[in-house]
């Protein structure tokens, strides 16, 4: 086809134009290139013999996805079936249609073969499973810029499932306690509790939660001060368009744990405790007094095996040294308790005469009680000595 010949135009075609700059060369012009002008293109100059030029116009187009010969944007599956995404694109060149998930994801092509993209313009998915679920994209490209993508979101359908982390749950009378279900299911399903063929509502007695995430949902019912009438069977059901399941949550009582008593119970068990040994002391104490009268009693009847002098009672607060001779078959001991303190010095030899021990008893406790348990304790004294005498 001849578009012009010298300055004058001979195609129809309003984007074609000539130019000259008055010298030895002319410019053959087209604007809004279309597809259509891809091809050769030949200057020829009329001269004897002729002569001419050949130019060949490359036009590149940018990919465009063809919806209408593509797979729409959202389509729905059953799980465990086959599905098929299309996705096609034209351009020059011819563009390469690539495919991926839009979680990056693996995909799972033939015979389950996992590739994070997968090239062509069909994506072939079989025995889809849940996990699959999400948005696919097709992107075209073709080296001529801008690329261009299409989301395909695919929704793989399957009824309810549930499972229960504890099916038995125990918790004493008085505490809040808290139990909880899984889900998946998609279509969305409808999860609620039920308790005695009742549905449990949100009260001040029940708090419900539900967290979902995709097709997952994660069920809490959370139960305060639990009473006689909380401890039995509760369900969590869950339902959509597809089927409904549900799981079952014993919850039983148990005893509440023993506590550590507090200070001040501590500090009054203590208290008792010690009223109750002051007691058993001060009975054992008066015992031991009977006792000692009654020995004492019979060594003054004695005097013969026991010589002994109590100049007088020990007074409250001061010191009373007694030297005795202690029998040499045996040695002497003095328990005088808490109301006493006894210092003992050291045997010694005083030149002919006989081994002597100084004793020194201390009343502590200022009361009638101290003189007996004094008056006692050397009771004890004079029953292991030839003789004691008593020294302020």
């Amino acid at each position: 086809m001849i578009l012009t010949i010298h300055r004058h135009v001979i195609t129809r075609l309003a984007r074609f134009s000539v130019s000259h700059d008055n010298a030895m060369t002319w410019l053959l012009h087209v604007t809004q290139v279309q597809q259509e002008d891809r091809g050769y293109y030949m200057c020829q100059v009329n001269t004897n013999p002729m002569i001419s030029q050949v130019g060949y116009l490359q036009v590149v187009v940018p990919p465009n996805i063809l919806d209408e010969e593509s797979t729409q944007s959202a389509v729905a599956v059953r799980e465990n079936q086959n599905i098929s995404l299309v996705c096609k694109a034209d351009g020059f060149p011819t563009p390469k249609i690539m495919w991926r998930r839009e979680d990056g994801q693996p995909i799972s092509v033939e015979r389950r073969k996992k590739v994070t993209v997968y090239e062509g313009d069909t994506l072939s998915l079989q025995r889809i499973s849940r996990t699959e679920m999400g948005a696919y994209l097709c992107i075209a490209t073709n080296a001529v810029p801008p690329s261009v993508s299409k989301r395909i979101i695919v929704d793989v359908e399957f009824s309810p499932m549930i499972w229960v982390p504890n099916q038995l749950v125990g918790a004493p009378a008085g505490t809040d306690v808290t139990v909880d279900c899984h889900t998946e299911a998609h279509p969305r399903a409808i999860s609620y509790w039920v308790y005695d063929n009742v549905m449990v509502l949100p009260t001040k007695k029940y708090a419900i939660n539900t967290e979902e995430n995709s097709y997952r949902a994660h069920m809490k019912l959370t139960v305060r001060n639990l009473q006689g009438g909380d401890f039995g069977n509760y369900r969590c059901i869950s339902k959509n368009s597809l089927g409904e399941t549900e799981g079952s949550i014993r919850l039983y009582e148990i005893p509440m744990p023993s506590t550590s008593p507090k200070a001040t119970e501590m500090k009054s068990t203590a208290n008792k405790e010690s009223v109750r040994r002051a007691n058993v002391t001060r009975s054992s104490v008066r015992e031991r007094e009977r006792e000692r009268e009654r020995e004492t009693a019979s060594a003054t009847e004695r005097p013969s095996v026991v010589r002994a002098q109590l100049d007088r009672a020990p007074a409250p607060g001061t010191a009373h040294v007694y030297r005795a001779h202690p029998h040499h078959d045996s040695g002497f001991h003095i328990s005088p308790g808490d109301a006493l303190t006894f210092e003992g010095g050291e045997w010694r030899d005083e030149g002919n005469e006989m081994d002597e021990r100084v004793i020194t008893l201390r009343v502590i406790k200022k009361s009638a009680q101290s003189y007996r348990v004094a008056i006692g304790a050397l009771t004890d004294v004079i029953k292991h000595t030839e003789s004691m005498k008593h020294f302020n």
